[in-house]
Order: structure tokens, then C-alpha cells, then sequence
């Protein structure tokens, strides 16, 4: 099963990566909107990205691989050009969601992680 893994704010995404032990396995990172009190990303992209994301985790992904969901922050701290999470030469975020396979250039962002055929591609070696 894919181990999965949520992290919350750029310094926490920094700690985390950089302790994560994966022994070789592939590590896909979704970027999204955090979520509002009620349990919702506060990004309607994102909402709808979500459960497409999801159920390719759970029945595409490699069972070895590491899933890891990280929240971005609230609307005002990702607007913001400065936010360190469009800054990093690792992340470059343009735009939310985005999933992407970590130290590689597979990549999807946007509407396209609405699309499962493009999700599939890049839990998958296609």
C-alpha cells in the first residue's frame, strides 16, 4: 500500500522532505489549497482535483511509493508572489494543484489534475 503523508506549511514541507527516507521509491507530491473549518480546500481547483488524485493513489500507484499531500497555506499566503513555495528551484509552483514526481520532471498542473488519464501517466512509468 502507499504510504502516505500530509504535511502542512512550506517549513514544515522543507523538515519533512528532508528526513524522508524512501530507499530508491518514487515520491509523488500533490500541492494544494489548505483547508477551510469545514474540511474543504478553500482552492475550488483543488476540490475538484482531489478525488481524482486520490483514487489513482489508491489503485494505480506503486505500492512501495510515497504519497505525500501538502497543504500550501491559506488564499492570502499563496497570492501572495513571495509565497516560498513559488520561490523553491525544488517545488516552482505557478499554480494549484499541482502533482508532481518528486526530483524528476513529471508534472501536472492545474486543470490537468483533473484529468485521470494524465494522473495515471504519472503514477506509472507510461
Amino acid at each position: 500500500m502507499v504510504i502516505k503523508h500530509k504535511v502542512e506549511g512550506y517549513d514544515n514541507f522543507c523538515e519533512f522532505m528532508k528526513n524522508l527516507k524512501t530507499d530508491g521509491e518514487y515520491v509523488h507530491v500533490y500541492f494544494s489549497g489548505s483547508k477551510l473549518p469545514s474540511g474543504i480546500s478553500w482552492c475550488e481547483d483543488c476540490v475538484r482535483a482531489h478525488p481524482v488524485v486520490e483514487a489513482a493513489v489508491d489503485k494505480i500507484a506503486d505500492p512501495k511509493s510515497h504519497f505525500v499531500y501538502v497543504e500550501v497555506g491559506d488564499r492570502s499566503t499563496w497570492k501572495d508572489m513571495n509565497c516560498p513555495f513559488r520561490k523553491d528551484s525544488r517545488t516552482k509552483l505557478m499554480v494549484i494543484p499541482t502533482l508532481l514526481r518528486w526530483g524528476n520532471p513529471q508534472r501536472l498542473e492545474g486543470e490537468q489534475c483533473e484529468n485521470p488519464d494524465l494522473v495515471e501517466m504519472l503514477f506509472t512509468d507510461e
